[in-house]
């Protein structure tokens, strides 16, 4: 077997290895990405991408970090800052107001609009939060964001009494019929109708452990994942990947879902049946292109983002856990 082909095991097993190890400080990244960036969406977005980050750093490194936990924070911090002042920048300027417009990406519009529109500069909201929100002394926080214990000191003094969380959007419009389309077919467990909603070009993918291109691939492993997995779940022998514990009370009835409105958008809501009722276990947003689906984003390995957005639409919520392999028996 060439090295080529043996290249995504090892490095899937080294990202077994790092996630493992930093497991036990994702809630806290979470929780610190969500206070920058005020969306549960983008924070799990910042998230995932700091641990892509934090992964790729570390394998550069000649020893582990002394302080796991200020050592994410701080590859969070330096993502967010430059990915707010780059969306800043390249914001385009209405040609007669001569004032900034509004951009067409929303997701970038928001996390420029998180803090520069609430009064703070990248690095004044980072160094509130780490300070009084997560409590870390000046000295942690001024490694966390790669400056001095005086620049933190100045921060603070300019940041604090301004964060402030925006009220929540409301969809300006009803969702698009795809919607209608995906839930009453995943509610009638037919993957045929699922898949033919696919653009050929399609990217679909279960956040931060797979994902796959074209609708054949996507059947195989994420529909027919979301469709039947419960059933895997539920048996001794699984070696699907998620802890027993989460599914004590499971029942082996396949999930359904329905569309809801959240924060000016839309996302689908898994509910599992369980012996006290149903929970949501998942979360998926959709891309619509026209009449079809361009990208599919399930989120079951979110915990935080599940409870939060759950919490925020009165529905009860379960976690799955952060993990989608088990350590070898």
């Amino acid at each position: 077997m060439s090295a080529s082909n043996e290249l995504p095991g090892a490095v899937r097993t080294s990202w077994h290895g790092f996630l493992e190890t930093f497991e036990p400080w994702r809630g806290k990244l979470y929780l610190f990405c969500r206070h920058l960036t005020r969306s549960p969406w983008d924070a799990e977005d910042l998230a995932q991408d700091t641990l892509a980050r934090a992964f790729v750093t570390i394998g550069q490194m000649g020893e582990p970090p002394p302080n796991p936990r200020a050592w994410l924070f701080r590859v969070a911090s330096n993502l967010w800052i430059d990915r707010t002042r780059r969306a800043w920048r390249e914001e385009p300027l209405d040609a007669e107001a001569g004032e900034p417009g509004r951009t067409s990406d929303p997701r970038r519009a928001r996390e420029a609009a998180g803090t520069l529109l609430g009064g703070l500069s990248p690095r004044e909201r980072a160094a509130v939060v780490l300070k009084d929100v997560f409590d870390c002394s000046l000295e942690e926080t001024a490694e966390a964001l790669s400056t001095t214990v005086g620049a933190v000191k100045t921060a603070l003094h300019r940041g604090r009494g301004k964060l402030s969380e925006p009220a929540l959007e409301s969809a300006s419009a009803p969702p698009p019929a795809v919607l209608d389309a995906f839930c009453a077919a995943f509610n009638a467990g037919d993957i045929e109708r699922l898949t033919a909603l696919l653009l050929d070009s399609v990217s679909v993918e279960v956040v931060g452990a797979t994902t796959q291109y074209g609708p054949e691939a996507a059947r195989r492993t994420v529909l027919d994942g979301m469709l039947f997995g419960v059933t895997r779940l539920l048996r001794a022998e699984s070696e699907c990947g998620v802890d027993d514990r989460f599914f004590s009370d499971a029942l082996e009835t396949p999930p359904r879902v329905e569309a809801r409105e959240h924060r000016g958008g839309w996302v689908l809501l898994h509910f599992y049946a369980h012996q006290g009722g149903e929970a949501v276990r998942a979360l998926t947003r959709i891309d619509v292109d026209g009449e079809r689906i361009a990208g599919l984003h399930n989120h079951f390995y979110d915990p935080e983002l599940i409870a939060e957005v759950c919490a925020e639409l009165g529905v009860p919520s379960r976690s799955n856990g952060y993990r989608w392999w088990l350590p070898a028996r």
